[in-house]
């Protein structure tokens, strides 16, 4: 078994472990990650195995259940808690859509927050529910203090992020809970930008989704929902078929019964290679350390904006000597008068992949996001590639 020591200090063990270190310096895995050689190998296997029987059939384990556990395990809540989805977007949307609303609810989000956490919420104004809006002065650094004004009576449900997607704050989900749970607010979380990353503890929360591809270092089209077992009668599966109602034999009963845990969120047949993949990237992260990773990720991110800063660029998130605690894994930053575009494009063509985003009023900026592979060696080459653009 692999440790994180083994990998950095082996840079074969590296780059054949983590294939895309032998193409570029990659950066941007708080958009779409490159699979580790562990994920994709036990997919290639499945894949293979299923070339020759019924795909259901061919794995030689129980992958969904043991994923389950996996993702529990990483979560700190039970495996009866977790259910799988295509992706965020549809685990958020089944929690917006399978909760029982009255006309003059009041739902909080953020509307400068990842469309798949404000359309879902957005989308209940055709059932009376209206969309408030948490304004912070800092964009992405939202607090209890920005909360209180918005959140009253009839608020039925804050759904926020664990780390905003653009400006890389941190959310501080134990105190937010404290207090929503203190005037019995449910709280949606998505998880996505922390989920793999960082400690994300769904104990504190009710609802939470979570892609496998950024983070977690999982495949596309498989994604994490944890709903909390106490609300799992409350929150009516929103999509109802043939595997989250029981029917023995294949025989339609009745009545609907859901299953008696999160199984009654997952209507269909699961994608099982995505499933396959993402139980090897789970066992991974678990193997290395969650906590190893999370100093490593904190690290890499801190070093990066301290350079950053230092070289007169303009990060948009949290400064990492001002802001320790608002830290991610993402640092995004901009230079006036520089055009962000053909920077990003030019770092590409040098084998940098960084993510290119932009605010509501246009402004482009770069988003690097270094996972506990990259080296310390690969952010002072981006940071000469930076230096050359400037010349």
């Amino acid at each position: 078994m692999l440790t994180l020591r083994q990998i950095l200090d082996d840079e074969s063990v590296r780059r054949c472990e983590f294939p895309v270190c032998t193409k570029k310096i990659f950066l941007a895995h708080a958009g779409v990650s490159p699979l580790p050689r562990v994920v994709a190998d036990a997919m290639h296997r499945y894949l293979e195995a299923a070339t020759y029987d019924d795909q259901e059939k061919v794995a030689d384990r129980d992958y969904v259940a043991e994923s389950r556990q996996l993702a529990a395990r990483l979560t700190g809540v039970n495996a009866e808690e977790i259910a799988f989805t295509g992706n965020t977007s549809m685990g958020l949307a089944m929690v917006a859509e399978g909760l029982p609303w009255q006309v003059g609810d009041n739902v909080v989000c953020y509307r400068d927050d990842y469309p798949a956490n404000v359309y879902p919420w957005m989308n209940l104004a055709r059932r009376g529910v209206e969309v408030r809006f948490v304004t912070p002065a800092v964009p992405g650094r939202i607090t209890v203090t920005e909360l209180e004004p918005v959140v009253d009576g009839r608020t039925r449900l804050v759904a926020l992020p664990s780390a905003h997607f653009l400006t890389g704050w941190r959310l501080d989900i134990a105190a937010i809970s404290a207090f929503l749970r203190s005037r019995g607010v449910l709280f949606c979380l998505d998880a996505i930008q922390t989920l793999g990353a960082l400690d994300t503890p769904l104990r504190y929360v009710d609802f939470a989704a979570a892609d496998a591809h950024k983070w977690l270092l999982g495949p596309v089209g498989v994604a994490v929902l944890y709903v909390r077992r106490e609300l799992q009668d409350l929150l009516r599966p929103a999509l109802v078929g043939w595997n989250n109602a029981k029917c023995p034999g294949f025989i339609t009963r009745e009545q609907l019964e859901f299953w008696p845990d999160a199984r009654r969120y997952e209507p269909g047949t699961l994608m099982l290679a995505g499933i396959v993949g993402l139980h090897a990237a789970l066992e991974m992260i678990l193997n290395l350390g969650p906590l190893a990773i999370e100093q490593r990720v904190l690290a890499l991110a801190a070093r990066l904006g301290k350079r950053l800063t230092a070289g007169g660029w303009w990060l948009l998130g949290p400064d990492p000597r001002e802001f320790p605690s608002g830290l991610t894994g993402l640092v995004t930053f901009h230079r006036e008068g520089l055009d962000m575009i053909r920077l990003y494009e030019r770092l590409r063509a040098e084998g940098v992949q960084l993510s290119l985003r932009q605010d509501r009023q246009g402004r482009h900026y770069l988003r690097a996001s270094a996972h506990f592979y990259n080296t310390e060696r690969e952010l002072d080459k981006f940071a000469e590639c930076l230096l050359g653009a400037l010349a």
